[in-house]
């Protein structure tokens, strides 16, 4: 689009680990402050799903395989911006589009992560700059590429006095530690969603567990959650960051082990029990977290702010700190992640750092992010 005199808008993407779909918003900053003027979530194709979870995992022709998903993400990331775009204000100029991509590697051990997005066709397919990759300039500098939304948060949610917790439940827990008197932290504390998802795929037949309920059947299998809370990840110290790779089938299969068979005998029950301990571990996790932070209001995101079960939980592992909503803030939990990825294809066209180092490790401040650009831009 061509420049105007109306205020720069920005669209932001976002599908993240618990592969449910695809989030888009429309972005506005009035005195550096985003507002978000329209929302749009679509899911993900069945197809696409499926091969974007199989590419989680070494596979055969991953190469090929990934060149394509990322073309086909391209596409349906595209159909979101076009919606987005529908509802500009007449004449706006859309400066650019920051996609997160899909994250189907993430090894900042090694010195790479992988988010598929062919990016330079969804900026012809858009026809607006798009910028992506925005994780591999901070693990370059030595960081761990995620997360990265706490100096987002830092930015739109940081209060005077009182000592927050910004919580996004997505496929990954992350939180991020606001203070006046000290700097940001920002780190992942574990799984949120993939293993529920994964729990109730095998046991319900369905995505998710929709409001919790199959959790909410369940009773907390305490020997078991003792058994889960062993894994070495809950103990690392920042900076630290999961996906995946870690939190997988594979990694609860073996956790499972002989509990399924203390387990009862009902295979519902059980199939409750297993799902509300899961949710008691992220819960717990999260609560660990805040509770060392002394947060004073919790304020969850992301799709897990949806499980009333699961926000149940965690109001209770977290009192007496007040929990609530990013509604409470004036940001709806779906679209926060989706309004970072536009503030950070803002940092990047103004060439202001993305990162913050004390979260992610990085040697310094880095710009993030890849610039596509379609013709005649």
């Amino acid at each position: 689009m061509k420049p105007s005199n109306e205020p720069a808008l920005y669209i932001g993407l976002m599908s993240g680990t618990s592969l449910d779909g695809i989030d888009g918003a429309l972005v506005q900053w009035i005195d550096d402050t985003p507002q978000t003027l329209a929302f749009d979530s679509a899911p993900l194709e069945p197809a696409l799903r499926t091969e974007l979870m199989a590419l989680q995992t070494p596979g055969e022709d991953e190469l090929h395989r990934s060149a394509l998903a990322g073309v086909a993400l391209a596409s349906a990331y595209a159909q979101v911006c076009a919606r987005l775009i529908a509802q500009a204000p007449a004449g706006a100029d859309i400066r650019a589009i920051g996609a997160h991509g899909q994250t189907v590697r993430h090894r900042p051990q090694d010195g790479y992560t992988v988010q598929l997005l062919d990016g330079a066709l969804l900026a012809e397919l858009a026809g607006c700059p798009v910028v992506c990759d925005f994780r591999s300039a901070d693990i370059a500098a030595g960081g761990q590429g995620a997360p990265l939304v706490p100096a987002f948060h830092a930015r739109v949610f940081g209060h005077p006095s009182e000592r927050r917790a910004i919580v996004n439940l997505g496929g990954i827990a992350n939180v991020s530690l606001l203070a006046c008197d000290s700097p940001v932290q920002g780190f992942d504390t574990g799984p949120a969603n993939v293993l529920l998802d994964l729990w109730a795929t095998r046991t319900l037949g369905q995505a998710q567990d929709t409001d919790g309920t199959l959790a909410a059947r369940g009773r907390v299998n305490h020997d078991w959650l003792a058994t889960l809370l062993k894994e070495p990840f809950f103990e690392r110290q920042p900076p630290k960051s999961t996906g995946r790779d870690l939190f997988n089938p594979q990694w609860l299969d073996r956790q499972l082990g002989e509990f399924i068979e203390a387990e009862p005998a009902d295979p519902i029950q059980r199939a409750a029990d297993i799902q509300a301990t899961l949710v008691e571990l992220t819960a717990l996790t999260v609560a660990r977290a805040c509770r060392e932070f002394d947060a004073k209001a919790i304020y969850l995101c992301g799709g897990g702010a949806f499980n009333p079960t699961l926000v149940e939980r965690i109001r209770l592992a977290c009192a007496p700190a007040r929990v609530a909503t990013t509604d409470a803030l004036g940001a709806p939990p779906q679209a926060v992640e989706a309004v970072a990825f536009a503030w950070l294809a803002r940092c990047r066209l103004e060439g202001a750092a993305g990162n913050l180092p004390a979260v992610t490790g990085a040697d310094g401040p880095r710009v993030l992010g890849a610039i596509y650009s379609p013709i005649g831009s």
